[in-house]
């Protein structure tokens, strides 16, 4: 083999790096903007561009010394580094959430290990006043070799962290040449078993610094703040011999607040800044620190601010803080692993714009530079190690019961001492590199590996080296249960996707550990619901910090376009690989490309900094409680109001800076408003919240979110359904003829025939134009959502999928003016009993409107339903929508809060929620009218309880079948779903049960609607 088998032997990390440090960028003199632009200073040497590659199937088909000055790379591509060579055309892309892609064998993995061997060429040029140099990876997937000028530099693992080589003895003036071999697998990648596509090669940036024979090594700052002064210290370890140092620290402004000159006393400098201003994610305020010595600056941010455990609730600078958090992966569809600084800024940005306040790296560190950007925008940051070994969880046991597997978890690596060295030092590059970071206040040891003996020795070397942040480790709950564990190292209670009852549980117990969700609110499809729930408990209970949704992106592969123009995203399976978890890479709040999901737009409002939490309506005064943890709500943003009946806009109006009072963090305060609420139609009261002043990422005038109250007056029905649905009955005649099978009415303008054999609308027709281009159908069936996954089993066991109506006795009747149709009917399937039974009672009037009265009990033997309402097959012409409920996005019984009442309307295309697996979507809920419209013939459905209604180009089955939305294939109509009510939508993909308020159980209910077919003349409705 041409390289030792480092990449198999669990004592051999890493040959010749330099000890793990702190980051940062030195320059020759202080430079200001290392974070945005760090190829700015002079001392950094950015080495990215297009390398030469040859990619092998195997280690063991690298054959030559490529790596040899001379060597002839003729035969040899090209790729960009940084990237991952899977997005290249090599190798190929593989999904696995929990298992390991390989046999579990550790430490060894395939022997046939792919690998890419890469060449580059540059140039160097030497400083005197800083002659060493220093080559830093900082990803490599998943180890590799380094060679410069055809020496031997040496090897590293951990594919998330820094690895820093000097390369002083070989590099040299003028042309130089670097080779690097990247293997795929190597014994850490037992360690870094995370949910994500597996993707190989140097993922991000490659540089060199120049540094002088001595100096600033590495430094370590913290802070503490006592009586109105923060007390600052640097420990210094340095290069070569100690030596002079200056510090400087200045303010936003540019005012020096502090400076220290000299040798530092025991390795450490120490000064006070009086008056300071405290670092938090809503005032992210920085001081700029420069160390200075004989011929090289660091330049570094500084933001004092302590985070603290008390009483089993956390503090931020002594106030109770809550985080409204995310897990993000390092993921885009082009470029894989590989985020660009613009990339980082767009994804902080949309959290921003979302109220998204914190951020778990889920499941390892971040490039260095993300932290900065983190600092200076405002984010609290869990910062987790790169550790997962979940896959030793899904060995084969005899037995697989959720105890024995519980107890059998940790035994292969966590609770092995053998991992303890690659545990701790995984644990290290995380700490040691992020320590400088004041956005990073959690330290997280990694994620669901289980519990032992290799954690316990990082978290204890965690907590001795850092005491001044919180720790993490959610996997602690899995152990052998035969075994004593110490945790007192950790400082948080964390779960994985609890039901609120389980939270509200842990708060009576008595321990001192707060609570914090580090997953909850599983964003797979179309979803989360019930984000409202978990705010409430959330605010109600101060033990509980908050939590982090799974998670950010949904995680694909781009495929390129259809012919049509459709952009083709892939998942696990898709690229024939085995292992594979399907689609539950796709489980994020954006889309690959970051549209938001509207999941994401639903955690913005459910999320906003003010909420009303009282209307006095006689005074007209609301009463506001403000959210946020640090800043009074009046400097941050001002607020508008509306008043609309049935939809229109009725009063509007800015609160004014003078009629704003003052509304304080954590406090309340009463506004009175100004307007009249008239006497019919059914009115609501809008209260917006804007950002005053522009941020770093959120423009001034953005909307921070909004509040919605449902008005009292003297008929508070909407008048355009009422008017519909009071309508009085004119006078007409029927002619009805009846057959074995059908009942066929035929009226003035219609002419309609029912199916005595279904119970339910066989055709209609208005005005010589077909409504119908199907038979109608009661329908119970939805397109199983990602959420749907556990329960869809039970619901196609219960054949709701395949249910249709069966008619048993039809009778009808012309009475008063109007013709009754009554038929006891059910919802059937091969081979299983009635699901349920339906007394149906049908009206029709003389101008062909059909009011429908659906008595229906559903069998206790069956589980809840997915919905109940009528499916209508109309024109594909029938493709404009007018109604009066929730809007303007989609919406469902426990994912609603993006929403508000209103007159919307919009294009049946308009309405699909294009998810890429396809499932149910784009439901409009708490209707009271909906008109669909098009071509010759308009429809319009009203009821006295409002409903909710679907309309799509595309059919649930064809929603069901199709695995990807590039697949969807229009039906030729319009789908016009009107229901009764939905299941919700939770997030059971990975989550609790949906709770019962939420769920479709009710086993008696009664549906009433009224149906009123028009014509559509010139594009309006007559």
């Amino acid at each position: 083999m041409i390289v030792p088998r480092h990449y198999e032997n669990l004592h051999l990390l890493h040959e010749n790096t330099m000890p793990h440090r702190a980051y940062y960028i030195p320059a020759s003199t202080a430079q200001f903007d290392l974070i945005h632009k760090r190829e700015n200073s002079d001392r950094f040497c950015l080495l990215n561009g297009n390398w030469k590659f040859r990619y092998y199937d195997s280690i063991y088909d690298v054959k030559e010394e490529f790596y040899l000055e001379g060597f002839d790379t003729s035969k040899f591509g090209e790729i960009p580094v940084p990237g991952c060579f899977q997005n290249y055309g090599y190798d190929k892309h593989q999904y696995t959430n929990t298992k390991y892609p390989f046999p579990m064998d550790p430490p060894y993995v395939p022997a046939e290990n792919p690998c890419g061997a890469y060449v580059h060429h540059f140039v160097y040029k030497r400083e005197c006043e800083a002659p060493r140099a220093y080559l830093n990876f900082e990803g490599v997937d998943s180890c590799f070799y380094v060679w410069l000028n055809g020496s031997y530099v040496g090897y590293s693992q951990v594919s998330h962290g820094t690895s820093e080589f000097d390369v002083t003895g070989v590099i040299r003036e003028g042309d130089n040449t670097l080779s690097v071999l990247v293997l795929k697998w190597c014994d850490g990648s037992y360690l870094e078993d995370q949910d994500k596509f597996r993707m190989t090669g140097i993922f991000r940036d490659v540089y060199l610094l120049k540094r002088p024979e001595e100096g600033i090594f590495d430094y370590f700052l913290t802070t503490s703040v006592r009586g109105g002064q923060a007390h600052v210290e640097a420990a210094i370890t340095f290069s070569g011999k100690e030596i002079p140092v200056t510090v400087t620290v200045t303010d936003r402004n540019g005012n020096t607040v502090a400076r220290k000159e000299g040798y530092p006393a025991e390795g450490k400098i120490k000064f006070d800044i009086e008056n300071p201003v405290l670092w938090n994610a809503e005032n992210p305020y920085l001081y700029t620190v420069v160390f200075e010595t004989g011929q090289e600056a660091i330049v570094d941010r500084l933001g004092i601010r302590e985070i603290t455990n008390r009483d089993g609730v956390v503090y931020l600078n002594g106030e109770k803080i809550k985080f409204h958090g995310v897990n993000r992966h390092d993921s885009d569809p082009v470029t894989g692993f590989t985020i660009s600084l613009d990339q980082m800024k767009r994804d902080l940005r949309l959290m921003k714009q979302h109220n998204v306040n914190a951020i778990r790296t889920s499941h390892y560190p971040n490039a260095p530079q993300f932290y900065q950007l983190c600092d200076e925008y405002g984010f609290y940051v869990i910062d987790e190690a790169d550790n997962e070994s979940h896959g030793t969880g899904y060995i084969y046991m005899e037995t697989r019961t959720t105890e024995v597997w519980r107890d059998r978890w940790n035994r292969a690596i966590a609770d092995n001492p053998e991992f303890t060295e690659a545990t701790v030092d995984r644990t290290k590059l995380l700490v040691e590199r992020d320590k400088n970071r004041p956005c990073v206040v959690i330290w997280s040891m990694g994620n669901e590996c289980a519990y032992g003996c290799t954690f316990e020795a990082a978290l204890s070397w965690t907590k001795s080296y850092d005491p001044t942040r919180l720790t993490h480790y959610e996997g602690a709950r899995y152990r052998a249960v035969d075994k004593t564990y110490d945790f007192s190292n950790i400082d948080l209670f964390s779960r994985m996707y609890p039901s609120l009852e389980e939270i509200i549980e842990y708060t009576k117990r008595e321990t001192a550990k707060p609570f914090i969700l580090c997953e909850y609110s599983h964003a797979m499809g179309n979803g989360p619901g019930d984000l409202e729930g978990y705010f409430q408990v959330f605010e109600q209970y101060d033990r509980v910090c908050g939590g982090f949704v799974w998670e950010w992106c949904d995680h694909a592969i781009y495929q390129g376009r259809t012919i049509d123009g459709k952009p083709m995203y892939l998942y696990g399976g898709d690229h024939g690989e085995y292992p594979h978890d399907g689609n539950f890479c796709m489980d994020g709040l954006v889309y690959p490309d970051r549209r938001p999901h509207t999941g994401l737009m639903e955690f913005k409002n459910v999320n906003r900094p003010v909420r009303v939490v009282s209307f006095d309506q006689e005074k007209k005064e609301l009463t506001l409680h403000n959210y946020l943890h640090f800043t009074n709500f009046k400097e941050y943003g001002y607020i508008t109001y509306e008043m609309t009946c049935d939809g229109e806009l009725k009063a509007k109006k800015v609160v004014g800076e003078a009629d704003m009072p003052e509304l304080m963090p954590r406090q309340e305060c009463r506004l009175p408003l100004n307007f009249e609420v008239p006497a019919a139609g059914k009115c609501y009261l809008k209260v917006s919240y804007y950002l005053k002043e522009s941020s770093a990422l959120v423009e001034a005038g953005s909307l921070l979110g909004f509040d919605e109250i449902l008005l009292k007056n003297e008929d508070m029905r909407n008048q355009t359904a009422a008017a519909l649905l009071d309508e009085k009955v004119k006078d007409g005649a029927f002619e009805v003829c009846e057959d074995d099978r059908y009942i066929h009415i035929n009226g003035k303008s219609f002419f309609y025939t029912y199916s005595k054999l279904t119970g339910i609308f066989q055709k209609m027709n208005f005005e010589n134009h077909s409504i119908l281009e199907r038979p109608m159908e009661i329908n119970i069936w939805r397109a199983p959502t990602d959420n749907d996954s556990d329960i869809k089993s039970k619901w196609m066991e219960a054949h709701y999928h395949r249910a249709s109506s069966r008619g048993y006795e039809t009778r009808w009747e012309e009475k008063e003016g109007c013709l009754e149709i009554s038929t006891v009917m059910s919802m059937v399937a091969a081979p299983i009993q009635r699901i349920l039974m339906i007394d149906a009672l049908w009206t029709i009037g003389a101008d062909g409107a059909l009011s429908g009265k659906l008595d229906v009990k559903r069998d206790k033997e069956f589980p809840e339903l997915p919905r109940f309402g009528l499916r209508l097959f109309l024109s594909k012409q029938m493709d404009q929508v007018t109604y009066f409920g929730l809007g303007p996005v989609e919406n469902y019984i426990d994912k609603k809060n993006a929403s508000y009442h209103g007159l919307f309307s919009s294009s049946v295309k308009e309405m699909h929620e294009d998810y890429l697996r396809p499932q149910e979507n784009g439901s409009r809920s708490d209707c009271d009218f909906v008109t669909i419209e098009g071509g010759s013939l308009s429809l319009t459905v009203a009821a006295h309880k409002a409903f909710s209604f679907h309309a799509s180009e595309y059919t649930q089955e064809e929603l069901t079948e199709k695995a990807h939305n590039y697949e969807l294939i229009p039906s030729g109509f319009t789908e016009f779903c009107v229901d009764y009510r939905q299941n919700g939508m939770g997030s059971e993909s990975c989550g609790p049960e949906l709770r019962k308020e939420y769920m479709f159980e009710e086993e008696e209910f009664t549906f009433e609607f009224k149906m009123v077919p028009g014509s559509n003349r010139n594009g309006s409705m007559k």
